[in-house]
């Protein structure tokens, strides 16, 4: 027989009501009170948790957000560095045709042809493809822009390469021209030509290594190319006299002068008076016996002047 817990209510009345419960009931029902108790306990806590939690929640989804916005912006980044690239291998090509440009005008053997300026045996590499979606991986690009760079970098050594010879070449050239005798020693007429001739002096044939040019007394004498002075001095029948070498087996001589300006081991350009037309030494009247040697032979003047 199970026992039983009987419990008296008493009204403002005055009247008495009894309740009767069996302690098996009365235990279950002290159980489950408690165990709603631990479950309204456990979900108030877990409340006050997410709520704590939800603030870095929101913290991590900005972050998230950031991040995109980064990873789009590095690779539009990428993109444009892609298009340099291509920009630049354009700019190389350009400098490489204008190289090739150069030398055909110049008559310079060799150039490097657009193929071998990228690589032995390779070609001109592709444009790169930057019309990748930004949501989409950047890495195929990135490969091809690392290969490229390196392409570019070998095609910038060679091209480097290409100019200087080109420059060394035309400053050779350069230096030769402005070594080169091109213009009148002084403003007169030519009243003998080089070659032969009957001399003024014994009537005989005689081979005339020079021009001999006409003009007041004391017109400037100017050097017709750049170089310095061998000789200043008086020699034989040329009078006062003044020789240039100007390299490469170039020389001058300016002979029957009045004044010389010049001394020897003078630099000098094109353009500088050196001296003063005259009659010294075996002269008809005042002028310039003007003569151009190549590798010690004797040239026409006339040849090389172009004013």
């Amino acid at each position: 027989m199970s026992k039983k817990i009987s419990f008296l209510m008493l009204s403002n009345t005055g009247s008495t009501k009894q309740a009767t419960f069996s302690l098996r009931l009365l235990r279950f029902l002290g159980v489950l009170s408690t165990a709603c108790l631990v479950l309204f306990t456990y979900v108030i806590d877990d409340y006050s948790s997410l709520k704590k939690t939800f603030p870095g929640h929101r913290e991590l989804q900005i972050q998230i957000s950031q991040q995109t916005d980064e990873i789009a912006g590095q690779r539009t980044q990428i993109q444009k560095f892609a298009d340099e690239i291509t920009a630049l291998k354009s700019k190389l090509v350009s400098l490489n045709d204008f190289e090739k440009k150069i030398r055909i005008i110049a008559n310079i053997e060799k150039t490097t042809d657009q193929a071998s300026l990228f690589g032995v045996g390779g070609s001109i590499p592709e444009d790169l493809d930057t019309k990748i979606p930004l949501t989409e991986k950047h890495n195929s690009l990135m490969r091809a822009m690392h290969a490229q760079t390196r392409q570019i970098d070998l095609a910038s050594g060679k091209q480097q390469e290409g100019f200087e010879s080109l420059l060394n070449f035309l400053q050779l050239k350069r230096n030769l021209l402005s070594s080169t005798p091109t213009i009148w020693p002084t403003n007169g007429w030519t009243t003998s030509k080089f070659g032969y001739r009957k001399s003024p002096f014994t009537g005989l044939r005689e081979f005339h290594k020079g021009l001999d040019i006409a003009t007041r007394m004391a017109t400037p004498v100017i050097a017709t190319a750049d170089g310095n002075v061998s000789f200043a001095g008086t020699k034989g029948l040329l009078g006062k006299l003044v020789v240039i070498d100007h390299g490469h087996g170039v020389v001058t001589r300016y002979g029957h002068l009045k004044k010389i300006l010049k001394k020897n081991g003078a630099s000098v350009k094109r353009g500088d008076i050196i001296a003063h037309v005259g009659i010294s030494g075996r002269s008809t009247g005042p002028h310039v016996h003007y003569e151009v040697y190549v590798n010690g032979i004797p040239v026409n003047p006339a040849k090389y002047i172009l004013n």
